[in-house]
């Protein structure tokens, strides 16, 4: 199952529930992102609204609060090695580097299901007090 898993994968949509019942696209309805497992166990992640909001200015240390706020909540990424268990249906993220400091050096359970080109992966995480369920859909690139 792993080397099916093996390349690059553009993300398509991704809805995350709330336990309370809200439904949310964390990176807007049109969202950006790549998700890559090599064959050598690394995997890196990035994810993105692409209508955020440009800064300001073009120097990458001058953007406002407010900029640096917004940007920092429609994007996304990580990187790490990976493993597979077949039998739970999971690829584990090993994080070895993130744009949230809390997640370098854990590890971040998914579950899967691959069919063809297809790819859906499914989490719980903890955003603002609850668990939020998201899925996300993949084609392969």
């Amino acid at each position: 199952m792993r080397g099916e898993l093996i390349g690059t994968w553009r993300f398509k949509s991704m809805v995350m529930r709330t336990e309370r019942g809200k439904t949310v696209c964390p990176y807007g309805e049109k969202l950006f992102g790549i998700l890559i497992y090599t064959p050598s166990g690394h995997m890196s992640a990035l994810l993105m609204n692409p209508d955020r909001d440009k800064f300001a200015s073009n120097d990458l240390k001058a953007g406002t609060t407010e900029e640096i706020k917004q940007a920092y909540e429609n994007f996304d990424a990580y990187c790490g090695t990976y493993t597979v268990d077949e039998n739970k249906g999971t690829v584990t993220h090993h994080v070895k580097g993130a744009k949230f400091p809390n997640w370098v050096g854990t590890d971040q359970v998914r579950y899967f299901e691959l069919k063809n080109d297809k790819l859906q992966i499914k989490a719980t995480l903890e955003i603002e007090g609850e668990n939020w369920h998201g899925r996300a859909m993949l084609e392969r690139m």
